[in-house]
């Protein structure tokens, strides 16, 4: 295994991002994954500066076992397109905050697909990588009982937290 990537021994969630910078959000998405058990490996994969390496990722996931491909990237964002062109594994698109457009451009970038090449898109930033495990997670949890369970619990937990939350007095 290279520095650049973490990897558990049979991955069933790829998580990718173009740059090293993304990590800070797409670190998210793999703590999600780790809270549920769920095999991944995460790795730089940049479109721009690895694009015969970003086809093989994709045209080799399928038959390495991913079920899920979770990529993030900022900027002109082609990362999640180009995977999605090139395999039918799912892909979840997370756009990355860029410096200038506060990730509006990578957002615009990843949602804006061609008709018959989907990325599924989510939130920019924090949140979007978190949600993009969570919905990995939905997937493999559909032929996986116990993940199910855990998914389900989790949920009722995410109920019981936003119950008992009460607001502050007003001053």
């Amino acid at each position: 295994m290279s520095d650049n990537m973490h990897s558990s021994e049979h991955p069933q969630v790829g998580v990718v991002m173009g740059s090293s910078s993304d990590w800070e959000v797409m670190k998210n998405a793999v703590q999600v994954l780790r809270d549920f058990g769920v095999d991944y490996e995460a790795r730089v994969v940049s479109a721009h500066r690895m694009p015969d390496e970003m086809f093989q990722y994709a045209e080799t996931a399928s038959a390495r076992g991913l079920q899920v491909i979770i990529a993030g990237a900022g900027g002109a964002a082609h990362l999640p397109g180009m995977l999605a062109a090139k395999t039918i594994v799912p892909v979840m698109g997370v756009p990355v905050p860029s410096k200038y457009l506060r990730g509006e451009d990578s957002l615009l970038s990843i949602v804006q697909m061609p008709k018959g090449i989907p990325v599924n898109t989510f939130a920019i930033g924090e949140a979007g990588a978190a949600n993009a495990a969570l919905a990995a997670i939905a997937i493999l949890a559909l032929n996986n009982p116990e993940l199910k369970q855990r998914l389900e619990a989790f949920r009722v937990s995410q109920s019981n937290v936003a119950r008992d939350m009460e607001l502050p007095p007003l001053r």
